[in-house]
């Protein structure tokens, strides 16, 4: 392959397939490019899975703030909880309010400029952003277990917190279970934004190459098909885990 391609390269007068192998080529395997998307993929991978658990703690954190405030007994008003009820509001609503580029470009050149780690800076970008959907996701499971429950554990001694860890939470699991891994692919898809800050990931390898061979459509169409195939792999495994935990509800 590699003697075609010398014999190729240097021809001018290429037919349409000769003209699409020599570009394929040139755009994956000359120079072991193809070793480029692959560490692309792995750091993607990486920013995708701390990202996510980053969001998830995060959007636990605010949904069980949100939900204890709501479900306070009226005349029982804590007005701290009111504080930082109002707060996580407010994140909420600005983060899923605004683009996630216009967020990653504000953490990487106004907050975080002097800032070498971009890795670093597109995980606080896209956890920050993950945990305002992920405390909405987590919210509407908290509020679909009923309310018996919270009551039940109260009557069996247990505290808020540990009501809302060993009975609450697990039964909101289930419910939230698709939304959350519907987060998780979006979050694997929008890592690809992180490049707009030099975050060196999938998208900005594709752009490398793209910029050394003076041809993109190879290089750009290639990370199209490695996203392509990891999000179906990944929608195969989530309908595999919901079809398993269907199973567990019938026995």
């Amino acid at each position: 392959m590699a003697a075609l391609y010398e014999q190729l390269v240097g021809s001018t007068d290429l037919s349409f397939w000769e003209n699409t192998f020599v570009k394929f080529y040139t755009a994956f395997i000359y120079g072991d490019r193809w070793k480029l998307y692959l560490q692309g993929v792995v750091t993607t991978l990486e920013l995708t899975v701390i990202a996510l658990i980053f969001g998830v703690i995060l959007g636990v954190l605010v949904a069980v703030v949100r939900t204890s405030h709501d479900q306070q007994r009226v005349g029982r008003r804590n007005p701290v909880l009111g504080l930082v009820n109002a707060l996580c509001q407010v994140y909420t609503t600005v983060i899923r309010g605004t683009p996630m580029l216009v967020q990653l470009l504000i953490w990487g050149f106004v907050i975080f400029k002097s800032s070498r780690n971009r890795f670093l800076v597109g995980v606080i970008g896209l956890g920050i952003n993950s945990g305002a959907y992920v405390a909405e996701i987590v919210r509407g499971g908290l509020m679909s277990v009923d309310a018996g429950q919270n009551e039940a554990g109260r009557s069996l001694g247990l505290n808020y917190l540990d009501t809302m860890r060993f009975i609450i939470i697990p039964q909101a699991f289930k419910n939230i279970l698709p939304a959350l891994g519907n987060e998780f692919i979006t979050l694997f898809k929008d890592t690809s934004l992180v490049s707009a800050i030099g975050s060196a990931e999938l998208l900005y390898y594709a752009q490398a190459v793209g910029t050394k061979t003076y041809e993109v459509m190879f290089p750009y169409l290639g990370a199209a098909v490695i996203y392509l195939v990891f999000v179906i792999l990944l929608t195969w495994l989530q309908g595999k885990l919901e079809r398993r935990l269907r199973q567990s509800d019938r026995r």
